[in-house]
């Protein structure tokens, strides 16, 4: 599962206990029999999160010896290729980027010499892989979160085109989970900024988030290098063409750049420290010049594709996708046993291995579905969800994506009695997955982790961006779940603990299930009469245009 935000990051890692285990110990848990279906499960984990692939990171000669070896159970299982030229390859143009130097910000006035702004202190430049070498000059409006939807529209009254625009980051508390955290994310607020004719967006630092995710800690991440992927031209995709993010003001910075507006600084700042609050839309006075360059690195990978096509000529066209990500973070800082390698057995070499069983599973059936499935192992998920949105931007598939059933990092250390669905809600798929979770004796269950926007952090969400209905399950918090997943995302997540022998050990009859429930929902999908469509006036299924949401 993708990263939160560095400082969010950094308070999740705990350092896990040390256990003295001898290598015969340790190979004794890892070999211990099971059931055939379970062992099955197991061997895809055990190479894939085995210290030889170094946590598979993206762009990695590990990570193509990963992709190839899904590509080669992709071929056991049947399944066509789907690929680029006859393949299971996708290649991705995966690029890393970062800032040249801290870039440059002065405020324009009417009167008098423009007022630099101090890098670190005032702002922090967006990199652009856009435009490696960039500059703009343009007066800057103030559109309070930069949202439009859900009954509010923060850019009312004013005209931006041709303009910056400049918002708060987040969005309010009272905005239901799930759109939420779309708004708090930037693809879709600088989504918004385009379609109103921006050509760029700053965001402000607010008092509330000063409290918590102060400016300086955002700072010490500047040069850090990000990833997206390649345009035919080389440069990087950005998630609004031609509407870059331009940075982040402080406080202090955004002070400076409201001075002589009609609306003091003071006057947003005090609202600002409420949550939710809402502001009138303003130009400011003068111009904002940002100029920046960007250092971009190629680092190709691969998406793995492979399909069953469907048996119902009239339905064939029609393409359910399973998703998971193949990536996982590499190798980093040694923890308590000195081990480095992010092994990743459950974010997210489990969601792979359940992939590759449920295409076996089809395989087995002896039917085929009436409508086509789309296996689909992605890269790059935890570098920002890149490959999943490149594949969504550059299909190698010419049929309609109906449906993505998305697999990301079930935490099956026990027996769950319950199933999260992340877009269960939205869509004609939630009673599809209802079904499917009380044939299996488990009901569907609330968000365990409402904070920490999961549903904009995993695969899935870049199909709802276009349009397609989407699903993301988790093993829920019911019974002895709450405690399991509270110690994974404490003791294991993003660590190198996170491996095939962590303790509490991996419950594999579990896997079992978790491949079981996902399978009978993609098979449900795929051979329904009717096709999945958005619930009538659904905030995704309207924002992205999907089927019946009009």
């Amino acid at each position: 599962m993708l990263r939160p935000t560095a400082p969010l990051a950094l308070l999740l890692v705990a350092a896990s206990p040390a256990f003295a285990q001898t290598a015969a110990e340790r190979n004794a848990v890892i070999t211990a029999p099971l059931p055939a279906d379970q062992a099955a499960l197991k061997s895809h984990v055990m190479f894939l999160a085995s210290d030889a692939l170094k946590g598979r990171e993206a762009g990695s000669p590990e990570f193509e010896i990963a992709a190839n070896y899904v590509a080669s159970q992709f071929y056991a299982a049947g399944l066509k290729p789907a690929g680029d030229d006859g393949g299971y390859l996708q290649k991705v143009p995966l690029i890393s980027y970062k800032l040249d130097g801290s870039g440059a910000m002065s405020i324009g006035r009417a009167k008098g010499a423009p007022v630099t702004l101090e890098a670190g202190k005032d702002f922090i430049a967006g990199a652009n892989p856009e435009k490696p070498e960039y500059s703009v000059t343009a007066p800057v409006v103030f559109v309070g979160y930069g949202i439009v939807g859900l009954g509010r529209d923060d850019y009312k009254g004013v005209d931006v085109k041709g303009k910056i625009v400049a918002f708060f980051g987040g969005a309010p508390s009272s905005f239901p989970g799930e759109e939420g955290a779309h708004f708090q994310n930037p693809a879709a607020k600088a989504e918004i900024a385009k379609k109103h004719g921006a050509v760029g967006y700053v965001t402000l630092e607010s008092p509330l988030t000063a409290k918590t995710r102060p400016f300086a800690m955002y700072a010490a991440y500047a040069n850090r290098p990000r990833v997206t992927w390649g345009n035919a031209d080389g440069t990087g995709h950005i998630a609004a063409p031609g509407t870059p993010g331009l940075g982040l003001l402080s406080l202090a910075g955004a002070e400076k750049l409201f001075a002589g507006a009609k609306t003091p600084w003071s006057a947003i700042a005090k609202a600002a420290a409420v949550d939710g609050a809402t502001f009138k839309a303003i130009q400011l006075p003068g111009t904002l010049t940002i100029a920046t360059k960007t250092v971009l690195t190629p680092m190709p990978s691969f998406n793995v594709a492979g399909m069953i096509e469907g048996s119902d000529p009239k339905l064939a066209g029609d393409v359910v996708v399973l998703s998971a990500h193949l990536d996982h973070i590499g190798v980093g800082k040694p923890d308590a046993k000195g081990d480095t390698i992010n092994n990743g057995a459950l974010d997210d070499a489990i969601g792979t291995a359940s992939l590759i069983e449920e295409a076996k599973r089809f395989k087995a059936a002896g039917t085929k579905p009436r409508r086509s499935i789309l296996f689909l192992a992605v890269t790059a998920e935890e570098k920002g969800l890149v490959g999943s949105d490149y594949f969504a931007n550059n299909p190698t598939i010419r049929n309609t994506i109906v449906a993505d059933v998305n697999l990301d990092m079930p935490i099956i250390t026990y027996p769950f009695e319950d199933i999260v669905v992340y877009g269960a809600n939205h869509s004609t798929l939630g009673p599809i997955v209802a079904k499917a979770a009380a044939e299996i004796g488990v009901k569907m269950s609330d968000d365990p982790l409402p904070g920490e926007n999961i549903f904009v952090r995993s695969d899935h969400y870049n199909f709802v961006r276009k349009g397609v209905p989407s699903v993301f399950l988790w093993p829920g918090a019911g019974g002895p779940g709450r405690a399991a997943i509270d110690h994974f995302m404490k003791n294991h997540y993003h660590q190198p603990s996170d491996q095939i022998d962590q303790q509490p050990a991996i419950n594999w009859q579990s896997g079992v299930r978790f491949v079981d429930v996902n399978f009978r929902i993609a098979n449900a999908i795929a051979n329904g009469d009717a096709k999945p469509v958005w619930n009538k006036g659904d905030f995704f299924g309207v924002t992205y245009d999907g089927p019946g949401a009009k």
